[in-house]
């Protein structure tokens, strides 16, 4: 009997627990694991990034765990384009994708298909728009979108980055607003979507006591390991959250505690941005961490998909 098609997904803010529980559900379900983390792509990033070791895999493979070199840009589109395949030779073994990560704009490109209500799409177009994101930031290329077709961005939030790129896209294309068109998202396939909420003090205790351990284990030698490799600075790998602080502190810029402190600061304000975001996502299913039965409870809801 073949497998039907639907998702796992394990997401949330960072730092909260997402990898284990993946791991134990696909233990529990027989399936294997499909990273959607951003920073999980590049090899030779392993500390700072909180890469799985191979204890905490626990023997079940991974997918999408460095593929791609940290000179190298990589975009959502890349991520789809070898992430959905991933997905569907796992299906054909009838082996459950388990997706587990932080990025939100991962996990929706193999959640969602796009719909182009007659309008075409260009992959460019979209990487010079999602480029613009990670380095001027979401309200930057909200402001973009506010400037040609304000009715759309009246309605979409700076966060709801794949939409905003999506309606900037259009007007490029076609010379017309998005919302003079009828362009949406359909869903894949049946899934069930995860997060842990965690009181915040607690949630940040947990950032704060990760940031400690990864300073510990040689996340200031592993950067500057990159940069005497010649990974360079500006490279988009290098705006991770943790690299970019520790670049500024061998540059003699700020002091160990100060880099310590931002980093902590950062990765808080990148969690809440996750939790935001995850809170749009349609149907997701909000787990308290204290609950024992979360495993067992979590099984059943993707069995009776």
């Amino acid at each position: 009997m073949s497998l039907k098609k639907k998702f796992l997904v394990v997401c949330g803010a960072t730092a909260s627990g997402k990898t284990s529980f993946a791991v134990s559900l696909a233990q529990k379900l027989g399936g294997e694991v499909v990273s959607a983390d951003c920073m999980l792509v590049y090899k030779r990033m392993d500390i700072g990034t909180a890469k799985p070791t191979a204890d905490e895999m626990q023997g079940v493979r991974h997918h999408m765990i460095d593929v791609a070199e940290p000179t190298e840009k990589y975009s959502v589109a890349d991520y789809e384009n070898a992430a959905l395949p991933v997905c569907e030779s796992l299906f054909s073994k009838n082996i459950p994708p388990v997706i587990c990560g932080g990025t939100g704009f991962y996990i929706q490109s193999l959640l969602f298909s796009r719909t182009n209500g007659g309008a075409g799409g260009d992959e460019s177009i979209r990487r010079e728009y999602e480029e613009v994101a990670q380095i001027r930031g979401r309200e930057y290329l909200h402001g973009l979108l506010r400037e040609v077709d304000p009715q759309s961005a009246e309605k979409l939030h700076p966060n709801d980055v794949k939409r905003v790129i999506r309606a900037l896209e259009i007007y490029r294309l076609t010379g017309r607003r998005k919302s003079e068109q009828n362009d949406g998202f359909l869903e894949r396939y049946p899934y069930v979507a995860v997060a842990f909420q965690f009181p915040r003090d607690e949630l940040y205790a947990r950032i704060d006591r990760r940031t400690d351990e990864m300073l510990a284990a040689g996340l200031v030698d592993e950067v500057r390991d990159l940069l005497n490799a010649g990974v360079a600075p500006d490279c988009q790998s290098m705006q991770g959250i943790g690299y970019k602080e520790v670049v500024k502190y061998l540059k003699n810029e700020i002091s160990y505690s100060t880099m310590c402190d931002i980093i902590k600061q950062n990765t808080r304000n990148y969690a809440k941005r996750q939790i935001t975001l995850f809170k749009k996502f349609p149907d997701i299913v909000w787990l308290d961490p204290r609950d024992e039965g979360n495993l067992q409870k979590v099984a059943e809801y993707y069995e009776e998909l």
